[in-house]
């Protein structure tokens, strides 16, 4: 098993585009690389893969140097202990799933009854036991991403590379199989990494986040970090929906330091809670009504986003809020005044969130 992956990653595209990511990744640990369409994110995976070679920096996973061109390094894909898990999954139309996860074991040299052996063992670990015979076309999304999770484990890769793994998965089925992803990155000793343009994805699965812009990371941090103190515009419109982890029952929420009441009574035990800053109100005093979601704290920041101004409170739940400019003025909005905020309990989202953690 191999230790972290330490990786400054050097490319050049074309004229008016370059790559330069410096990662550090310890083994058993998830990061994630979070950008937007075009920021560079395929093109680190294609060089930590090693399809792409380096124009200059250096990989190293554990005491293995990849690639170095300074030196003349460069280990071919094949030869590399890298397991990775892409959107659409590649899997051979042609081949069972019993097949397609001995794929990668029998490419390097193990034998057939072996690698139909160990191949076996992660169809059981990712409960697809009873589809060994079945072609990717008879699989649905759920399934065929867990072949493709199986295939890329049962190499036993020093390091994993998660290609926009649920970028594929309709809304239904995504949070069931992010729930096993994260439950399968947790036992995996190696490090791991993430691509994704998803907040939802980075924030639920990762411990750190680079965020990627323009083939540069702007900002790295755990998901807490790049929620509430984002540095760049696009870092800041990932908070546009604020993610909170809790624990649910009886339509009460424990987010760990406040209690908020949901309308869905039926959910219970790990979930994620989703509220759009836009839907917290704010007030000098106790709102009329004493809604179930109200609570008094203090404005801990005020930044300007264009037309918007956007807010953060302080405790008991640091949360974002939007509000206008005009309301901003009105209100004496400035850091330390002390507020109440309001949330109705139809205005937050209740997901069961199964074994995610971050």
């Amino acid at each position: 098993m191999s230790g972290g992956l330490d990786a400054t990653l050097a490319l050049r595209r074309s004229d008016a585009f370059r790559l330069d990511v410096r990662l550090s990744i310890p083994a058993g640990r998830t990061a994630a690389l979070l950008g937007p369409n075009g920021a560079g994110k395929s093109t680190a995976v294609a060089a930590l893969a090693g399809t792409l070679p380096l124009d200059g920096g250096r990989i190293q996973l554990g005491a293995v140097v990849l690639d170095d061109p300074a030196v003349g390094v460069l280990v071919p894909p094949e030869e590399r202990r890298v397991g990775v898990v892409f959107q659409d999954y590649l899997l051979f139309p042609h081949l069972s799933v019993l097949e397609n996860v001995a794929f990668g074991l029998r490419s390097r040299g193990v034998s057939r009854s072996q690698a139909r052996d160990r191949a076996r063992t992660w169809i059981r670990r990712l409960d697809l036991a009873g589809l060994e015979e079945r072609r990717p076309r008879d699989l649905s999304g759920g399934q065929a991403q867990r072949v493709a999770l199986a295939r890329a484990l049962a190499t036993e890769p020093d390091l994993l590379l998660l290609d926009e793994p649920l970028g594929a998965l309709d809304v239904t089925t995504r949070w069931e199989v992010r729930r096993t992803l994260a439950e399968h990155l947790g036992e995996f000793r190696g490090p791991r990494l993430l691509i994704t343009h998803d907040p939802a994805e980075a924030f639920l699965l990762a411990d750190e986040i680079h965020v990627l812009e323009d083939g540069r990371v702007t900002q790295t941090g755990t998901p807490d970090d790049i929620r509430l103190r984002p540095r760049t515009p696009y870092a800041a419109d990932l908070g546009d929906t604020n993610l909170l982890r809790g624990a649910a029952r009886g339509g009460d929420v424990d987010v760990g330091s406040h209690i908020l009441h949901v309308a869905d009574h039926d959910v219970a035990g790990p979930v994620l809670v989703t509220v759009r800053p836009t839907s917290v109100s704010v007030h000098l005093a106790r709102p009329q009504g004493s809604p179930r979601n109200s609570w008094p704290t203090t404005v801990a920041r005020v930044e300007r986003l264009g037309h918007r101004v956007r807010l953060l409170t302080g405790a008991p739940l640091p949360i974002m809020v939007e509000v206008t400019e005009e309301a901003r003025s009105e209100l004496g909005l400035v850091p330390g005044a002390e507020i109440w905020v309001a949330l109705k309990a139809t205005e937050i989202g209740v997901e069961a969130a199964g074994g995610v953690s971050g």
